[in-house]
């Protein structure tokens, strides 16, 4: 077990800027039965007006994008921004929007749709709430959606969470924010929302399986003293269990949607 070093925290807008590159060639993208679900259960059709916040590098905005939606990608983080407009450039339907879940700089009843991929546990819910609210047009809908890493599935998924228990930096701590029911609850307010989960997946050689790793906030970076011991420690679990040159990491995508009362969150969905 590495303990952690203690280190400057950083804040929420800020914390991907120095991974970026290994972000966009390595994180999971999301399934199309999102699109599908939100199509039959919400009635998103290709006039719908998306925003997308949290966007990142526009790997859920692509999505929406693809389905003939106009996305405003909304943004904090510069690096992040300035990657999904490299990724959807010439995309006549995306405009990205530096702005964040409190604040999106958004005119009022602007969308019918925001999705949040990945990006919820950064938000102060409360302030959020009240944005969305703010944002959606009347009868407009909310769309959080998670891709959560199997942890149990296999000896090699047992293995990387041990990884990433003994050396990230504050994985516990975010892992424990990671979007659950009763988070959820809160937000949209009792029976307010409902759930799906999808099934997707990643199969990674060496290189996609090191970037993965190091595409994420809790990833000792290069220059902490657990950075190259954590490699190493990859490269082991990498050796022990891949098949063919490869391994498979699972998720479950997770999405929870459901419309916002006027009232509040307490006051529920009717």
């Amino acid at each position: 077990m590495h303990s952690a070093a203690t280190m400057t925290p950083v804040g929420p807008k800020e914390r991907f800027s120095n991974r970026v590159e290994e972000y966009v060639r390595y994180r999971p993208g999301y399934p199309q039965a999102i699109v599908e679900l939100l199509r039959q259960a919400c009635g998103l059709a290709p006039e719908s007006v998306v925003a997308d916040v949290g966007c990142g590098t526009g790997l859920l905005a692509r999505l929406f994008i693809e389905n003939g939606n106009t996305v405003w990608g909304v943004e904090p983080n510069a690096a992040m921004r300035q990657a999904g407009e490299r990724l959807l450039q010439g995309q006549a339907r995306f405009r990205s929007v530096a702005g964040s879940a409190e604040e999106t700089t958004l005119p009022a009843a602007s969308a019918d749709f925001i999705v949040a991929g990945q990006s919820f546990h950064w938000f102060d819910a409360q302030a959020a709430r009240g944005e969305f609210a703010r944002v959606l047009r009347p009868g407009g809908w909310v769309a959080v959606i998670w891709n959560e890493r199997q942890t149990n599935a296999s000896p090699f998924l047992r293995s990387y969470e041990t990884l990433l228990r003994d050396f990230g930096t504050d994985y516990a701590e975010v892992a424990a924010n990671y979007p659950r029911t009763r988070q959820m609850e809160e937000f949209f307010g009792p029976g307010a929302f409902q759930q799906r989960v999808f099934h997707n997946e990643q199969i990674l050689d060496w290189e996609g399986l090191r970037g993965r790793l190091l595409s994420s906030s809790y990833s000792p970076p290069r220059g902490d003293s657990r950075h190259e011991p954590m490699l190493a420690e990859l490269e082991n679990i990498f050796l022990v269990h891949a098949e063919n040159g490869r391994v498979r990491v699972a998720y479950d995508t997770r999405v929870y949607y459901g419309r916002l009362a006027a009232g509040g969150a307490e006051a529920g969905v009717r």
